[in-house]
């Protein structure tokens, strides 16, 4: 208890002392750091450092501006309770015998500009609280008799010490506006009724946990049962798909990798070949080999060995194993690439003392290359399965989704990365959509962090033996 304590303290000193933590700024920085929270860059400029506190006051007047303007920030923050307002009029115009047209609000419109106007706000008071800190670093230093950097030496410090920033800077950005927002839209459209019955026709609207409920309405013929259904088979698509590719593309690299394999360079181009070729071209021609009239059957039932076209696309079970098959002859070669520079840094003295011990080939591979190997691709399988989870492009190019049973938007091979464009691009379903895509990504997320933080690789990076 008293460690503890003791530990604790330690911290809230630490923390205390520490002029870049903000509550501590704010606690003894005097009448300068609260001012500093109105005027941002003040005290910055008050320690010397003109030119940087000059920025942060741009920082603060252009995002003031984007806030306050005409349709800036808090204009389209008053719209998104409701959604817009003003629906879709016509109007007959005597004077010029047609009807006038008022259109509706456009509640896209509205939700994407309050995502946006969010984001500025948020990036705003990121922006107060780095200002803040920056200037009681700076007046803090200048009481204590040390050197305050000035424009040009901030500027050589961000390709030495706060170099990490300078990289960083563009990454953040990118984040934000390519992930971040679209995310938290997508997430907001799941509660709306974004969908065909009213695009472009009237307003949607907040309709709360509705389309959530759907999900968990199992009952036979159900919306749900249709998802509950897509969600199994993606998981098990994902699970064949990702641990028969590493157990058989290991299995073929040591074959490949053996000291009496010849030829070792010809075999590893041949498998390096499906590489190379674009994947939508083979998988494209694989469809249209294995069709009902295509050349497969039809050289099986020439030759005899069938009396009717095996329906590699259309019959349920056929066509999941088939698209699983397909998907080892697209991913083996991968595997191959990644399995080989590995085992030849699994060092062969390992090898020789479970010789001399006895161990024959199969104790070998269980108690050296198996473990080695796991540890170190522990992060590659999870990417891997992560990946074909969302492997858009086999399920589709392949079968499209389909078979697809009478009544069902679902198709039996439908992942739920496929169903979810469908649901998106050709049923406009744009708020089930979204409900989709975050059922995906919580999945992904757990199964990702759980499995790789229970790893050694993540535990002990440094512990393999």
């Amino acid at each position: 208890m008293s460690n503890q304590l003791t530990i604790a303290d330690a911290a809230r000193k630490r923390t205390e002392g520490n002029p870049n933590n903000l509550f501590n700024a704010l606690r003894t920085g005097g009448p300068v750091a609260w001012l500093s929270c109105i005027v941002m860059g003040l005290g910055n400029i008050v320690a010397g450092q003109f030119i940087k506190g000059l920025m942060f006051l741009a920082i603060e007047l252009i995002a003031l501006y984007l806030i306050v303007m005409p349709f800036g920030c808090i204009e389209r923050l008053k719209d998104v309770p409701e959604l817009g307002r003003l629906l879709k009029e016509e109007t007959w115009n005597e004077d010029k015998g047609v009807y006038d047209y008022v259109m509706h609000d456009e509640s896209w419109k509205i939700l994407l500009y309050g995502v946006i106007a969010v984001a500025i706000i948020g990036i705003l008071i990121f922006m107060w609280q780095v200002s803040v800190r920056s200037g009681n670093i700076a007046r803090t230093n200048r009481k204590l008799g040390k050197k305050v950097n000035n424009f040009w030496e901030d500027i050589k410090a961000l390709f030495d010490e706060n170099i990490h920033k300078l990289l960083m800077a563009f990454p953040f950005v990118c984040i934000i506006t390519f992930t971040i927002i679209p995310l938290v839209y997508m997430i907001c459209m799941a509660f709306t009724s974004y969908s065909a019955e009213n695009y472009h026709t009237a307003m949607f609207e907040w309709i709360g946990f509705k389309v959530f409920a759907r999900f968990f309405d199992t009952a036979a013929g159900t919306f749900g049962e249709q998802f509950w259904d897509v969600f199994c088979w993606t998981i098990v698509w994902a699970f064949f798909a990702t641990f028969l590719n590493f157990f058989l593309g290991t299995f073929v690299a040591m074959i490949i990798n053996r000291p009496t394999t010849k030829l070792k360079g010809l075999w590893r181009t041949l498998f390096s070949f499906t590489i190379a070729v674009p994947q939508f071209v083979s998988l494209l021609v694989i469809n249209t080999m294995f069709q009902n009239l295509g050349i497969v059957n039809t050289i099986l039932e020439r030759n005899g060995f069938i009396e009717e076209p095996i329906k590699f696309l259309s019959d349920v079970g056929t066509a999941r194993v088939f698209v699983i098959v397909i998907n080892l002859w697209v991913g083996i070669p991968y595997t191959i690439m990644q399995v080989t520079g590995i085992l030849k840094n699994i060092p062969g003295d390992l090898y020789e003392a479970a010789r001399i011990d006895g161990a024959n080939v199969v104790q070998q591979f269980m108690n050296i290359t198996l473990p080695y190997m796991i540890f170190v691709m522990t992060p590659y399988i999870i990417t891997s399965f992560t990946g074909n989870i969302n492997n858009f492009n086999v399920i589709f190019l392949l079968t499209g989704g389909g078979p697809t049973e009478v009544g069902k938007d679902a198709g039996q091979t439908d992942l739920l990365v496929t169903w979810l464009y469908k649901m998106s691009m050709n049923e406009q379903k744009y708020n089930i959509a979204a409900v989709i895509g975050i059922f995906t990504f919580i999945v992904l997320a757990t199964v990702s962090l759980i499995t790789y933080r229970s790893t050694g690789s993540y535990k002990d990076e440094e512990g393999f033996k």
